[in-house]
């Protein structure tokens, strides 16, 4: 994320003064708008064996690939509690992130500029992987300007579907851009994601609309701080715009359902040059007989079918086939296949 420029304006880990005042303001020093450190944490053994001015290598962890580069500017001392209550906005470790944190021996910061040698295992294993130069680069060709980003861990529901089909309507075109990287135990890996993302796009959307690439940032669940992140790096994608919608990067009932909206609220065109499409929680009239919002349904809540993801993968994982109003049918299929096979394997084994 940092080699390819997804990550900009940071050209390397964190030194103690911007790892401080992202904690402290959702800045940078400089005062530019971050609102997550990016660290690069080691143990005591492994800090007490380097010293500033270093230089270090970088391996990958999936397959020892050096990867690249740590000039070592600071070594300091990463705290754990603050950071977990300011990033996560609890210190509860069922909390994928919380317990990531809070769990590691890791404690020891390496702040430094990085020089990136490769891009690990991403070009390989995902064709539709895509560096931001790359993507601006098309949206120039195609002759975009207003571009709206759509960020997804999860295969796209008819409500996703009915969010960035409204995008659509009011953009040059719209960039699908599922992460890749890594996801908490439980979720729906990559490649069993992107057969449905190929399908629902294939089948469903115009094609000279819809750009379809990911990107290899592993999730934090940090909801509303996590959500201005994935603009950031929207942003530096080329887009104009991300949708967020209810419980944006959130999990469980740590955030409020339109927290992550709300935070974009103390920003302004100085500090983010994209911008937010806030977009209401979406559900099924049975009177209506379409998606729609509480913005453009007079009816009950009797009437409305709400679309749950935790609800779809419960379904999905026993096998029964959900209505067309809750996911597409090519997209049902695949999923349940996933999961049938998934509970085999586990059965066998």
């Amino acid at each position: 994320m940092l080699g390819i420029g997804a990550f900009s304006p940071l050209e390397g880990f964190v030194v103690k003064k911007d790892y401080e005042s992202v904690l402290k303001d959702m800045r940078l020093s400089n005062g530019v708008v971050w609102p997550i450190p990016v660290i690069l944490s080691v143990s005591y053994s492994i800090a007490n064996k380097l010293a500033v001015g270093d230089n270090i290598l970088l391996s990958s962890p999936y397959d020892d690939e050096i990867v690249g580069q740590l000039n070592i500017e600071e070594i300091y001392i990463r705290e754990v509690e603050k950071e977990s209550k300011v990033v996560f906005g609890t210190n509860d470790c069922n909390h994928p992130g919380v317990a990531k944190l809070l769990n590691s021996d890791n404690k020891y910061c390496l702040g430094g500029k990085v020089k990136v040698f490769s891009e690990g295992r991403y070009p390989k294993e995902f064709p539709q992987y895509a560096r931001p130069d790359e993507v601006r680069k098309i949206f120039k060709e195609k002759g975009w300007s207003n571009i709206i980003a759509f960020q997804t861990r999860n295969p796209i529901h008819r409500s996703h579907e009915y969010l960035t089909k409204i995008a659509l309507e009011i953009s040059d075109g719209l960039l699908i851009h599922p992460v890749v990287g890594e996801l908490k135990p439980g979720d729906i890996p990559a490649e069993v994601r992107i057969k449905c993302y190929e399908v629902l796009i294939e089948k469903y959307y115009p094609k000279d609309r819809v750009v379809f690439k990911v990107y290899p940032m592993e999730m934090r669940y940090a909801g509303p701080k996590e959500a201005v992140l994935h603009a950031i790096i929207r942003q530096n994608f080329g887009c104009s715009h991300i949708i967020i919608g209810r419980d944006h990067a959130g999990i469980g009932n740590y955030y409020g359902p339109f927290d992550a909206q709300d935070i974009f609220d103390q920003y302004n065109e100085k500090d983010l040059k994209i911008k937010p499409i806030k977009m209401d929680w979406t559900f099924w009239c049975l009177k209506c007989g379409q998606l729609a919002s509480k913005k453009t349904c007079p009816h009950p809540d009797k009437d409305h079918v709400l679309i749950s993801g935790t609800k779809l993968r419960e379904m999905l994982s026993k096998g029964v086939k959900p209505s067309e109003t809750i996911t597409r049918p090519e997209v049902a299929e695949i999923l349940i296949n996933y999961y049938q096979e998934t509970l085999n394997k586990n059965n066998f084994n």
